[in-house]
């Protein structure tokens, strides 16, 4: 079993005044080359953004774009015609493929917003751009609640999941204090790299905390025993 592990302190951080941003991967002017991705998962941010302010309108293209709100909200639109509102237990995926421009914004005149932005490399270059958003309910206790999975499984056990042009599988799970939640790759030959959201977690022998995180290779069933009431994103990825 290999392992990387990326403590929260030691991220790459920006302070752009409007955007406080933490990088776990290289990205923007924040570059290791030891800490290029984890797999096909290339980009995991940690953004908080001040009431009123955003992304103005931009490209992307051939990726896939997962985004999680922690808290506040924030107003999206693109060139796909997609204009909404997406909030705490809400996700919204975007396949790239051929090329989509879009904005995002704090939609609150006077709180910040806090949200998870992950990129993961495309199995499928230039498709058609797709969009697609959804609510979960992840505070069930001790359960895996998948998010995001391929479009082209074959077995869904959770058909709710929002799908993407790759071969992965996204959870969140809310562990009680003093619990242990065990977690089985759907494919066997993918690593599984893990973000605690919230509280505190021993995984593989290793403490974290909130965000950090921890890449894992070779195996086959992680154990995550809650040292504090938590809550974690496991991201099941091809290598």
């Amino acid at each position: 079993m290999n392992t990387l592990l990326i403590p929260a302190a030691s991220r790459g951080h920006a302070d752009h005044g409007w955007l406080n941003a933490h990088h776990t991967f290289s990205f923007g002017n924040y570059y290791d080359p030891a800490r290029m991705g984890f797999g096909v998962l290339r980009v995991i941010n940690d953004d908080q953004i001040a009431a009123g302010k955003g992304f103005g309108t931009h490209p992307h293209d051939n990726m896939e774009i997962i985004t999680i709100p922690l808290s506040g909200t924030l107003a999206h639109k693109d060139s796909m015609n997609h204009q909404s509102l997406i909030t705490p237990g809400e996700v919204q995926v975007m396949s790239a493929g051929t090329g989509i421009t879009h904005s995002e914004f704090n939609a609150s005149p006077t709180e910040a917003l806090k949200l998870l932005q992950i990129w993961v490399m495309t199995k499928t270059p230039n498709v058609t751009p797709r969009y697609d958003q959804r609510r979960f309910d992840w505070r069930i206790p001790t359960i895996w609640i998948p998010i995001v999975r391929s479009l082209d499984s074959e077995s869904e056990s959770y058909p709710e999941a929002l799908g993407i042009h790759q071969d992965v599988q996204f959870c969140m799970g809310t562990i009680p204090a003093g619990k242990s939640l065990d977690y089985t790759l759907l494919y066997p030959k993918n690593g599984v790299f893990s973000m605690v959201v919230s509280g505190d977690v021993l995984l593989a022998g290793q403490a974290l905390h909130a965000r950090d995180g921890i890449g894992i290779m070779g195996a086959q069933v992680l154990n995550y025993q809650a040292v504090t009431d938590a809550q974690v994103l496991v991201m099941e990825v091809p290598m």
